[in-house]
């Protein structure tokens, strides 16, 4: 018995097509303006984190890619129940993450790399349970780069170091996570 099917075929050109299109102007069409600038600062935080304006192109590639991937996986229904249940873990963990960033920056002397990195780490393990069989190895290896890029305890530090060269990019995230929270998109 043949198992072709059109919309199976449909979704992976969709998910391909979209994968190659993941560039800054593209990007306008599926992430709003306020993801949008908090990815452009990502991009900046890991750019003068690495010195390697490569390295943090990929990383926000692969963070780009993955979420337009979820997204057409999402509108087009292709989660079951128990991997709809998993999504709203991860959103409540990825919200969770938001409150927690905005709250080591907003209060002094609160900061903790262990409790950040584990918010991370464990957004990063349902992330990929949700995918398992919906994304490639290739995608799978592109969710753990980001999360691993930006649990990394060095680099949380350094962004949080509270006159450190990061402040005005962590400024500008929170701003951002903050308006997220209050119009509960994250």
């Amino acid at each position: 018995m043949e198992s072709f099917s059109s919309k199976e075929m449909a979704l992976k050109a969709q998910k391909k097509i979209l994968s190659s299109m993941a560039t800054k102007s593209s990007v306008q069409m599926f992430i709003d303006d306020t993801t949008s600038e908090i990815l452009d600062e990502l991009y900046r935080v890991s750019k003068e984190y690495t010195g390697n304006r490569a390295e943090a192109q990929k990383v926000t590639k692969n963070l780009v890619k993955i979420a337009v991937k979820i997204g057409v996986l999402f509108r087009h229904s292709c989660f079951n129940k128990q991997e709809m249940e998993l999504a709203q873990e991860f959103k409540r963990k990825l919200r969770q993450g938001a409150m927690t960033a905005i709250s080591f920056h907003e209060v002094e002397f609160t900061f903790d790399k262990a409790v950040m990195a584990e918010i991370l780490t464990g957004c990063r393990d349902l992330l990929l349970k949700l995918v398992n069989t919906h994304l490639t190895a290739k995608s799978h290896g592109r969710i753990n780069h980001v999360f691993n890029h930006y649990a990394d305890p060095e680099l949380l530090t350094k962004l949080y170091e509270p006159t450190g060269p990061f402040q005005g990019h962590l400024t500008k995230i929170c701003a951002g996570l903050n308006k997220m929270v209050e119009e509960e998109t994250i």
